[in-house]
């Protein structure tokens, strides 16, 4: 199984995670926006990150994949099959691929992606104004949502903290990360979370990389 896409994309983050939560196999090939690769463009006709190649058969989008992958490797159940816990598993997801990572975005698009991987310069007031006014409401609803179990759905990982937690790291990238002091509980949950196998040394990955780009600048 071949994934495209980088990894300090919330979408792939999650991706990555979910995969190693599920022990799969698979090839990560980097792959910017808008990048030609013939069969990244194969997989992803919007030329949108992640993208997946399993033995020929070809997706793209990160909820789309997984929903693909729990069907076929139902083992360990990370959407799970309890109407209502599924319901709020499928909630999250929504969450952090939209509301969250349209907000990180707007920071580490504007902030990091267009002055140095693009070569020009962002709006910086869009990614200001995201801070100041779109970031403090989805903290605090995440802040006051997190159970006393450190999961977000039931006793256990799912689909729901990769989703919730991935778009963190971007906004974590833009010097923009929760303060403990204010958000206690998304700090001791974030913290779990992006230390479990699955993530932690994707993580330090894209730290690196992002510690070169600062050297740079």
């Amino acid at each position: 199984m071949i994934i495209y896409g980088s990894v300090v994309s919330p979408f792939v983050r999650k991706l990555l995670g979910y995969l190693g939560e599920k022990g799969i196999a698979f090839e990560l090939k980097g792959v910017g926006i808008g990048d030609p690769d013939p069969g990244f463009r194969a997989a992803s006709p919007l030329g949108k990150m992640p993208a997946m190649d399993d033995d020929g058969f070809l997706l793209a989008d990160s909820s789309a994949i997984i929903h693909y992958l729990e069907a076929k490797y139902p083992e360990p159940a990370l959407i799970p099959a309890d109407p209502q816990e599924r319901g709020r598993v499928i909630w999250w997801d929504e969450f952090g691929d939209t509301v969250f990572a349209a907000c990180g975005g707007k920071m580490f698009f504007n902030r990091i992606v267009a002055p140095r991987f693009l070569g020009r310069e962002g709006d910086l007031a869009a990614a200001a104004a995201a801070e100041a006014e779109e970031l403090p409401k989805l903290l605090d609803y995440l802040e006051s949502a997190i159970p006393a179990s450190g999961f977000l759905v039931g006793d256990r990982l799912t689909l729901a903290d990769l989703a919730a937690v991935s778009p963190l790291m971007n906004i974590r990238h833009c010097g923009a990360a929760a303060d403990p002091a204010r958000y206690p509980k998304i700090a001791a949950w974030s913290e779990a979370i992006l230390a479990r196998p699955s993530l932690a040394p994707w993580i330090a990955k894209e730290e690196r990389m992002m510690a070169k780009l600062r050297e740079q600048a």
